[in-house]
Order: structure tokens, then C-alpha cells, then sequence
């Protein structure tokens, strides 16, 4: 038993597969390195962690942030397949505008990188009968491309139509495409907008062929709620004792996008997702493996280890030089200067829990050199953190913060004298209100700093909220922060 939303926190554009009785889901992770997260169940309910497919997308000054940078772009929207013994990822890179396929044989890697010829949005690759070989993809209009025997382009003289128009919409067209062949059928899943309004939607289109007209309509239209928040996007898939799920995304705001289960029958060769046409808040079904303990999704850290808990994830391309790990702390120096905190290298992040969580972490500032900063941040485009400050007449403890309206460099919004390099930093996410706020401690217990900070989920990142662990320079590099233990908990009722 289990309830939606399933993991609480920003795993988006989900796919999944099934190989025997292990269940693998693969999610959208853009510009975080590593990259690629595959998630493991076995029940559906219940996610780990897996493997990532790539510590480094591409070694690009954008994704170093070096002048430039990969928000909302880098790894999109991934098809997660397995045949013959192998298992295959493709996506886009909207940076690069390349197409990545990685392939392995065991899930957990190693991963080999290649692409394809062509740039093809929200991919989705299907394996026939015959081991031919197809992606569908596009906005709007959905293309179906057959690849080569190599998987390296289009295959010459092979099948290549639309098999799918939106029409015209001042809203979303056909997008996120997902296609399976499943009892000599072949099912095309797309996202798309209400014509009404803005809502997002799931149609389901069906084709005796790949050659066929395919026909079919709306298969879940519900917000669960949120108004005209629709669930939509994602995978199918289906139990060993043959019964069906679904795994579709909702915008669930600042915290990001959050897949939801729903149960998943079948009238007269077409999918019925849901009950009654609403997805459930309590979700059931059996696991394969009884027992199985789950190691959570998110966690404190001591850093007591010298290599990092996999619910960690680097903002862009760490320079890793600039990192020292173990003996209970992370040890962060700095190798450029930059007045935006947005462009700050190595800056560690870790996603964030609906409905709300905290982040304690202490810092030790005595490395910071004049002009440096450290602290703990809310990674979005509109950002906020709590830190220290190294001034020529000592230390301070500041709030900075972007609002809407602002320049990228963001404005102090309060700043006291601290007499001590080393500080303990809070942050309190309510995803209920989409609020932050921040508080340092003394003798006397937590003290707030500043007001609460509004939090969104801007396209311009187009990522959840995350902690972010970051150490800038302003002036002159080289300054250091070390950070002792990370404690992060859900927020109370």
C-alpha cells in the first residue's frame, strides 16, 4: 500500500520498463551531473536509487559553467528500453542539439555513449517483432522514424510518416510521446492541452499497423485537485501476473514534477486509466520481492565517507579538484570569480520533499577569503540562500535573494554582524504556501533571518527547488568553505 504522489519529489518525464520482477523507471535530470537517474521498485510503489547512465554529458563550456550555462536544457525526457539482453536510453540534449543513445547490459552499467543522426524531441523507441527498430517524437505533429540496424540514423528507404496532429491550439500540441506494441496493437501515448484552457492531458491513439491510421481520444483528464494541474506524461507497464499500471507527472509547483501510479484496464483493445477516471490518492499492488528495505530517496549525510550518497547530484560540472570528501566533511574551494550565485562552480544539491522539509547544515567560514560567500541555498531561478559573508571588517550573516524583477545577481535583502567563522544554517521548504525561510542558530535556539521567500518553478531552470551547498567568490578566488553535517527531514504537520 502506498499513496500518491509517489515519490514526493522531481522526477519527471518519467519511462519505465519491467525486466522479470524488477521494475526500472528513468527521469529527466537536465542539467545535474551526474545524470541520467534510473530508479529501481519492486512493487511500484516503493523507488531507490539505481544507477545514473553518465557522470558527464558533454564537456562544454555551457555545462562547465564557463561563460554560459545548460539551465533548462541538457538531458531531456529519456526512452528507457530493454531487448535482447540489452538495455537502451535515448534523449535530446537541447544545448548540444544532439541526440544521445547509451546502451548496457547490466542496468547498473557500464554505460556506452553513442548518437543518432537527428534531433528528435520527447523520443519514444519501440522494438517490433521483427527487431526492427522506431522512434516516435515531435510537438505537434508526431513523427514515427525507422532507424537502421545500427542505430545510427534513419534507415534508408525505411518507414517515415506522421502519425499524429494536435491541430491547431493556442495551448500544448502532442508531445511526450510513449509507443508500445502490446496484442499485435500499437499504442502511441501523448501529452497535450485542453482546447478550452490551459490543462495538461493523456490521449491514448491506436493503429492496427505502423502504417495505419491511428485513432483513439483523452485516456486521464484529472488535477487531483490542483486546479487544471493535469496528469499527464509518462509510461505504461505491466506486473508479472499480467495486470497494468500507469506512471504520469504532475506540476506539483515549486517542488517540481512528481509522478503519480494509477491502475490501468482494458475495454475493447483501449487503455482506461484510473478509477472512474480519477487517480487515486491510496495505491496497492504486490511485490515481487517481500522484504525488500529501501534505501529513501533523500537523506542526511555526515560525509563521513570519501565518496558521495547517491541522492546527491552536482549543479552543472563539478571541477572536482576543488573538492575534498570524507572524515565528516565537504571541503569546497573555488576556482573563478562570479557575482551571480547561479554561475557558482560545484555547487551541491540534493532534490527537495512534498509537502515540505528542512535542511540543517554547519559551515565553517574560515577559509573564505574577502568578497567570498558560502551557505545554503534554494536552487531555482528565482534563488535564495543563507550564508556567510567575508567582509574586509569581518564575517556577516546575510539572506540574498531573486525575486521576479530582478537582475541575475539578486539583491542583499539583510546582512548582521557575526562574530564567529562557523555558523549552523537552516532552511524550512513549505511546498503547501511555496515558501522558504531561513534561519541561523545561537545560544537561544534558531533565529529566522529575513522574511520568507517565495519560491517558483521557472522554465528558465525548469527544475524543482533544490538545497544547494555552494562556496562563492566575488573578488578573488581560491577561498574555501567546509560544511559539516547535512540533516534534512520532512517538515512537521
Amino acid at each position: 500500500m502506498g499513496q500518491n504522489p509517489l515519490t514526493a519529489m522531481d522526477f519527471p518525464d518519467v519511462d519505465m520498463i519491467r525486466v522479470g520482477d524488477t521494475y526500472y523507471m528513468i527521469s529527466t535530470t537536465m542539467y545535474f551531473m551526474p545524470g541520467g537517474v534510473i530508479l529501481r521498485s519492486y512493487d511500484l510503489i516503493h523507488w531507490e536509487y539505481c544507477t545514473r547512465i553518465y557522470d558527464i554529458l558533454e564537456d562544454t563550456p555551457a555545462q562547465r559553467l564557463e561563460g554560459s550555462n545548460a539551465y533548462g536544457a541538457g538531458m531531456w525526457a529519456a526512452t528507457l528500453r530493454w531487448h535482447k539482453g540489452t538495455f537502451y536510453v535515448i534523449f535530446v540534449a537541447n544545448d548540444t542539439k544532439k541526440t544521445y543513445l547509451y546502451r548496457a547490459e547490466n542496468i547498473e552499467g557500464p554505460w556506452r555513449r553513442s548518437y543518432i543522426e537527428g534531433f528528435y524531441h520527447d523520443c519514444s523507441l519501440l522494438f517490433d517483432d521483427d527487431d526492427r527498430a522506431y522512434l516516435v517524437y515531435g510537438q505537434r505533429h508526431i513523427h514515427l522514424l525507422e532507424l537502421n540496424d545500427e542505430l545510427t540514423g534513419p534507415r534508408e528507404g525505411g518507414l517515415r510518416r506522421i502519425i499524429a496532429d494536435s491541430g491547431e491550439s493556442r495551448y500544448l500540441g502532442y508531445e511526450g510521446s510513449h509507443l508500445y506494441k502490446i496484442g499485435g496493437k500499437y499504442y502511441l501515448f501523448a501529452i497535450h492541452s485542453r482546447k478550452d484552457r490551459w490543462r495538461r492531458v493523456e490521449s491514448c491513439l491506436v493503429s492496427d499497423s505502423l502504417e495505419g491510421e491511428f485513432r483513439g481520444g483523452v485516456v486521464m483528464d484529472d488535477d487531483m485537485g490542483r486546479t487544471d494541474a493535469g496528469v499527464a506524461q509518462g509510461g505504461i507497464i505491466d506486473t508479472p501476473d499480467g495486470r497494468w499500471y500507469a506512471i504520469l507527472f504532475q506540476d506539483v509547483g515549486a517542488v517540481g514534477r512528481i509522478p503519480m501510479l494509477m491502475p490501468m484496464t482494458w475495454e475493447n483493445d483501449m487503455p482506461v486509466l484510473g478509477l472512474d477516471g480519477k487517480i487515486p490518492t491510496e495505491i496497492c499492488n504486490l511485490t515481487t520481492r517481500p522484504g525488500h528495505v529501501y534505501k529513501p530517496l533523500w537523506a542526511s549525510d555526515d560525509f563521513a565517507a570519501d565518496t558521495l550518497s547517491e541522492v546527491w547530484e552536482w549543479n552543472h560540472i563539478p571541477d572536482l579538484s576543488l573538492v575534498t570528501l570524507g572524515g565528516g566533511q565537504l571541503r569546497i574551494r573555488t576556482g573563478k570569480t562570479t557575482p551571480v550565485l547561479t554561475q557558482v562552480k560545484n555547487m551541491l544539491t540534493q532534490r527537495t520533499l512534498y509537502p515540505g522539509c528542512s535542511g540543517e547544515i554547519t559551515l565553517d567560514g574560515s577559509g573564505l577569503h574577502s568578497g567570498d560567500r558560502a551557505g545554503l541555498c534554494a536552487l531555482q531561478y528565482c534563488w535564495a540562500w543563507i550564508g556567510l559573508e567575508k567582509r574586509a571588517d569581518g564575517y556577516r550573516i546575510a539572506m540574498h535573494s531573486r525575486r521576479p524583477g530582478d537582475g541575475e545577481e539578486g539583491v542583499e535583502r539583510i546582512s548582521l554582524p557575526w562574530q564567529k567563522s562557523s555558523v549552523q544554517l537552516k532552511a524550512e521548504m513549505d511546498f503547501s504556501c511555496d515558501l522558504v525561510r531561513f534561519f541561523y542558530r545561537t545560544a537561544e535556539g534558531w533565529q529566522q533571518l529575513g522574511e520568507a521567500h517565495e519560491m517558483f518553478f521557472k522554465l528558465e531552470h525548469f527544475t524543482g527547488n533544490r538545497f544547494g551547498l555552494f562556496v562563492q567568490s566575488t573578488q578573488q578566488a581560491g577561498g574555501e568553505a567546509v560544511y559539516g553535517s547535512f540533516v534534512m527531514q520532512p517538515l512537521e504537520d
